[in-house]
């Protein structure tokens, strides 16, 4: 009887606690979410976007940093909508409790969105044949945004084809047009995305004629918030910018990184000038030397571009990478540090921005951009917010 009375959020708590004490047991391995970081990257970008409200982007598991606990710092803040990539996402989300509307961007199959009975959540449309299909299909009333390619030639209906696809969403009462989007291609390119702001001031301007109470009109990420003055819109979609790092070249905003990774020694061995280190035997010792196994590899959060390139942090020392990554296993030479042991902390990513192991610095020794570094952080390790 009481299940059925019990708020099912209350099923939920009960049961994450229950599972959270049957599988207790110390990490080897976790990455640490700064929530204060968090707060103060999307308030930097709420100042300079003003008026324009700030949806934060959540995708990829939060960019590494954990989609639910990204989501639970930012549940409060009233965001016009949270951006995911998948109806999988918005499913946890609501599972876990996050009550912000929630934007489905990327693809969402048609039987998904019909089946949908989740509150809140609003689908993003950029395709003219899934289109017509739903506003054919739809028996209730659903969100939608419109997806528009203003150059990109990636998702979207075409930018010229703009009002068929506004007569054709008004066919049906059941599709709720709350929204019209797009995205730059290259927001540092002011020639290219000059020409796509043009693009998109149109559409806008046809959209809001078709439906003067639109919502949402949103174009820019975070590079895009460069082109602010020149694009009719109301929201920012805010991607990297939200943990720290500015995907625009050359501009200085007070961003903090807001995650670290951090591990342990797991065993410390002394090696012999001319001795051979791990696979391949691609690094060999110059001089005796400390090495520390450290229980990480490429299957988590050490890239394998570090190989004999790269540096982890033990208490403040860089410990230079020696040979290959492996899957589950790094090798460090901790010969500069003084007596170290096993079960020391070791820093695999620093949220430190002048780090040599910043994501930054690690995405530049792997001539990568922050965005790889960051998605590849494995969804397996646990997150902390701190």
């Amino acid at each position: 009887m009481w299940l059925t009375r019990a708020p099912l959020r209350h099923i939920r708590a009960a049961l994450r606690r229950w599972r959270k004490r049957r599988s207790a047991y110390e990490r080897l391995v976790t990455a640490r979410v700064y929530a204060g970081c968090l707060l103060h990257n999307y308030s930097e970008f709420a100042r300079i976007c003003a008026p324009r409200r700030i949806a934060p982007v959540l995708k990829s598991n939060g960019y590494g940093h954990g989609l639910v606990e990204v989501a639970r710092v930012l549940d409060g803040l009233r965001p016009p909508f949270l951006v995911v990539d998948g109806y999988f996402e918005a499913l946890v989300l609501r599972n876990e409790g996050i009550r912000s509307p929630i934007l489905v961007m990327g693809y969402a199959a048609t039987e998904n969105i019909l089946g949908c009975r989740l509150p809140g959540v609003a689908f993003c449309v950029s395709d003219a044949g899934q289109l017509g299909e739903l506003v054919r299909r739809l028996r209730r009333s659903v969100d939608f945004h419109l997806k528009v390619d203003t150059g990109m030639h990636r998702h979207g209906v075409p930018a010229a084809g703009i009002e068929h696809a506004l007569e054709v969403a008004a066919r049906s009462e059941a599709f709720r047009l709350v929204g019209v989007c797009s995205h730059f291609a290259d927001a540092a390119n002011e020639q290219f995305t000059g020409s796509q702001a043009k693009r998109w001031n149109r559409v806008a301007a046809l959209a809001r004629q078709a439906v003067p109470s639109l919502p949402y009109l949103h174009v820019a990420a975070t590079a895009g918030t460069m082109r602010n003055d020149e694009v009719q819109a109301n929201v920012v979609r805010l991607g990297t910018g939200l943990y720290g790092i500015d995907s625009y070249p050359g501009r200085e905003l007070r961003l903090r990184p807001a995650l670290d990774v951090v591990t342990r020694i797991a065993a410390v061995k002394r090696v012999e000038a001319g001795a051979h280190i791990g696979y391949g035997l691609t690094y060999t010792a110059d001089r005796t030397m400390l090495i520390a196994l450290v229980p990480t590899g490429y299957h988590s959060c050490v890239d394998a571009r570090l190989a004999n390139r790269g540096a982890l942090g033990v208490r403040g020392v860089e410990c230079p990478i020696v040979g290959k990554v492996s899957m589950n296993t790094t090798t460090i030479d901790v010969s500069a540090v003084e007596d170290p042991r096993r079960g020391e902390e070791v820093v695999v990513i620093s949220a430190e921005k002048d780090a040599v192991n910043s994501v930054a610095a690690i995405a530049s020794l792997c001539e990568a951009s922050p965005y790889h570094i960051l998605a590849a952080v494995s969804p397996m390790l646990q997150r902390i917010v701190v």
